[in-house]
């Protein structure tokens, strides 16, 4: 039996003060190679589960193990997160910014580049390598952020909405890239978003969840395989699963709007 490369084991949190009880009771297994998406409505903390998993937040209860280690604080060497804003300092070029975070995880300067310039080239920004960000569209940006993301080489990659800024064009190509780069590479990926169509492209599975306090409601699988075309898209299974989804969260999302 394969080990799991994250499980999440009874975890909730809950923060102090009157937002109370975030999470109750969530219980996960990842496998390697995995692309699992987390899928709820706003507030029912998506976000607050993929901090907790990455280490960045400790459960009020529970326990997260990595590989079959707990996870006790931030592992950087087996993690890497994409954020839905990319973090890129405007003084300095692409590849710059990329040697520096590689510099922070203490690889040897005469590997920097070459493992800055592979993970540009992995996302089709090797051209751009010496352009600063206000010279990038916001695409653009999102795959320097996924770029510096494998530049590190860690197994698993936990991405918070990262394309929710952009328009849905952008997002569909970035999706396609990155259903190919899943099946290219083998990684362990954990997805939040809002989004039905997002989730039934990219995803292995998708964990659905519950108004706050979030709690492990469904799990989806969506089992055509990886790299998805956008001929995907226009499948009678692709719109089955979506519905089936829509049907998942309709009456959590009028939970979360209704006073």
């Amino acid at each position: 039996m394969t080990q799991a490369a994250l499980t999440a084991i009874h975890v909730s949190h809950r923060f102090p003060g009157a937002t109370g009880l975030a999470i109750e009771n969530m219980s996960l297994q990842v496998t390697p190679g995995e692309m699992v998406c987390l899928l709820g409505p706003s507030g029912c903390g998506k976000s607050t589960l993929l901090s907790i998993l990455g280490g960045l937040t400790r459960p009020t209860e529970g326990e997260v193990r990595i590989n079959g280690t707990v996870l006790d604080g931030p592992r950087p060497s087996d993690i890497a997160f994409v954020f839905q804003e990319s973090v890129l300092f405007p003084w300095n070029s692409v590849l710059t910014d990329l040697e520096i975070a590689l510099e922070f995880r203490g690889v040897p300067k005469r590997e920097r580049r070459d493992r800055a310039m592979a993970a540009l080239q992995t996302v089709g920004m090797a051209d751009f390598a010496h352009h600063r960000p206000a010279q990038l569209s916001g695409g653009m940006k999102q795959r320097v952020a996924l770029a510096s993301a494998l530049s590190l080489e860690t197994g698993i990659l936990l991405m918070d909405e990262p394309f929710a800024a952009l328009d849905e064009q952008t997002r569909m190509i970035l999706g396609e890239d990155l259903s190919a780069l899943l099946s290219r590479t083998g990684k362990t990926i954990l997805f939040v978003t809002h989004s039905l169509a997002e989730a039934v492209f990219l995803a292995d599975r998708v964990v659905v969840m519950t108004a706050r306090p979030g709690r492990m409601k469904s799990i989806m699988e969506v089992t055509s395989p990886h790299p998805r075309s956008p001929d995907f898209m226009a499948s009678r299974e692709f719109a089955d699963w979506r519905t089936e989804l829509y049907l998942l969260l309709r009456d959590e999302i009028r939970r979360a709007v209704t006073p």
